[in-house]
């Protein structure tokens, strides 16, 4: 591989597609995303992600062992959906240990994005066929997010590693 990409800590905000209503995120993780001058794509997530609504209602004890094994049931439900989970566990406090791959051609899936049980959007890959690019991105988070998420006691760390041999026109990667 030609390029190789690493996308370091300070930029999970660019990776978090978060609001605090009862959103997911990434707490600590490993992501590698490998997409080859064909547009052929290997795309997997490795970590724990939390529920912060859930994790709230436990931290504040707003919510019992009834409700939380009820969230967790529907939690287990919305995942078991997505194909690319190949791991699916409850830890506690909201926390789940999540393994997810997927691969395939990204100029006939058009798009992937990790992870989307409720229609959410952490991260993903988009071919657009009229400038023939692919494309990384990720929502961030709007300042006060982040500090409501730190005061819940919610730190992250993680690292996305972006692996091609395509020319890389653009990044904002940390290290390369």
């Amino acid at each position: 591989m030609r390029t190789r990409t690493f996308l370091k800590t300070f930029f999970l905000s660019l990776f978090l597609a978060v609001v605090l209503g009862g959103c997911y995120i990434p707490i600590r993780f490993d992501a590698e995303i490998e997409i080859s001058r064909g547009g052929y794509y290997d795309f997997k997530f490795d970590g724990y992600l939390a529920k912060v609504e859930l994790y709230k209602g436990l931290k504040e004890k707003k919510i019992g062992p009834d409700e939380e094994k009820k969230q967790i049931e529907l939690i287990k439900t919305d995942f078991s959906r997505d194909s690319g989970i190949k791991e699916f566990k409850y830890i506690k406090m909201g926390h789940f240990k999540i393994n997810w791959e997927r691969s395939g051609d990204l100029l006939k899936v058009k798009s992937v994005s990790f992870v989307n049980p409720t229609s959410e959007y952490i991260l993903g890959i988009r071919y657009n066929s009229k400038t023939r690019r692919i494309s990384m991105s990720g929502k961030s988070l709007k300042m006060d997010i982040k500090k409501q998420i730190d005061a819940l006691g919610l730190g992250w760390t993680g690292q996305i590693r972006v692996i091609t041999n395509a020319e890389v026109i653009s990044h904002n990667a940390t290290k390369v």
